[in-house]
């Protein structure tokens, strides 16, 4: 027990050391690329901060835990939303943008209602799986392709500023380089330390005598939350409101597709009714939350700031409890 206690504590340390390192480097590497920020939320720290989360359902599935995989996925996704992004806007408020509204919130509201539809009939089967897989790829292709074509001109015009000289190159490939030894080494210890956070709290649930449903919804999915949460907090910390915003929008499309794909894909998952009739649910009202607010603060001209804040948090506090008064069913 003392063990866990100490993992979980050494974790937390690493992590918001590892996460400072992870958003400096994904930061530098925008600038030196002129890459949009939110591009590099969505596909680098969106996808590099789930990798707890695939590893986890993954395990799970492969030792016959199917609803640890799945509650780790779906709890991660209303965790990501309700919590972490609900702490990030709490600290610094984040401005929308119109291709988030007429992009990224859409494409999340239909990969969840594919989520729910695939759910229907109480069974995950390897064509869902693949199914699943199959629309990560086309999703994030259609991110990278729109964010490009939106940065175009602003891409046109540094090449222009950077037409004086080529003396800089070699500087600047060991700057670039440099950055990306950082990034790898930043999100390898933000997926470690989350590693032990993990394992830490698992093996104090399971001394309390928590079910693995709960585990997977709570513990686990907060855990393997936690490279969001801090690489969230860290880049609104810094100014990266884009970067922030692009980390839950890519954390969820990836745990959604990719997570739970993977889960379906190495075994089929029968689905337990209380799935469909509180944590699927959960997360689609907590995703039409989100969307809503955005579109009020986009409309408005406000920022998307502490009361979208504070009602996420009070939504992820009625989810737990909600856990709670339901955990033995």
């Amino acid at each position: 027990m003392w063990l866990a206690v100490i993992a979980i504590l050494i974790g937390l340390a690493i992590l918001v050391w590892s996460a400072d390192v992870f958003i400096d480097a994904a930061t530098a590497l925008a600038k030196k690329f002129n890459a949009p920020s939110f591009l590099i939320g969505v596909i680098i720290l969106g996808v590099g901060t789930s990798a707890p989360e695939m590893v986890v359902s993954a395990l799970a599935a492969l030792e016959g835990s199917p609803e640890l995989a799945l509650g780790n996925a779906y709890g991660s996704n209303i965790i990501n939303i309700a919590l972490v992004l609900g702490a990030t806007v709490l600290i610094s408020p984040i401005i929308i943008h119109k291709g988030v509204i007429k992009r990224d919130l859409p494409i999340l509201v239909v990969i969840t209602a594919l989520a729910a539809w695939q759910l229907r009939d109480g069974l995950l089967s390897l064509t869902d799986g693949l199914v699943l897989l199959a629309s990560l790829v086309i999703v994030l292709g259609i991110q990278i392709i729109l964010s490009l074509r939106e940065s175009k001109s602003n891409d046109e015009e540094a090449t222009t500023e950077n037409l004086s000289g080529t003396e800089d190159n070699h500087p600047s490939l060991m700057r670039g380089l440099g950055s990306l030894g950082s990034l790898v080494i930043g999100l390898s210890m933000l997926v470690a330390s989350s590693q032990a956070i993990v394992w830490g709290a698992v093996e104090l649930a399971t001394f309390w005598g928590l079910s693995e449903l709960i585990i997977g919804l709570t513990i686990v999915a907060i855990g393997t939350s936690l490279p969001e949460l801090v690489a969230s907090l860290s880049a609104a910390r810094k100014g990266e409101h884009d970067m922030a915003l692009g980390n839950i929008i890519g954390s969820n499309i990836f745990n959604t597709l990719g997570v739970v794909g993977l889960a379906a894909l190495i075994a089929p998952i029968t689905v337990s009714p209380i799935i469909l009739s509180r944590d699927i649910l959960a997360m689609g009202l907590v995703t039409l939350l989100l969307v809503a607010m955005a579109v009020f603060a986009f409309m408005s001209k406000r920022p998307f700031g502490r009361a979208s804040g504070s009602t996420l948090v009070l939504f992820f506090v009625g989810y737990t409890l909600w856990l709670m008064q339901t955990a033995n069913m």
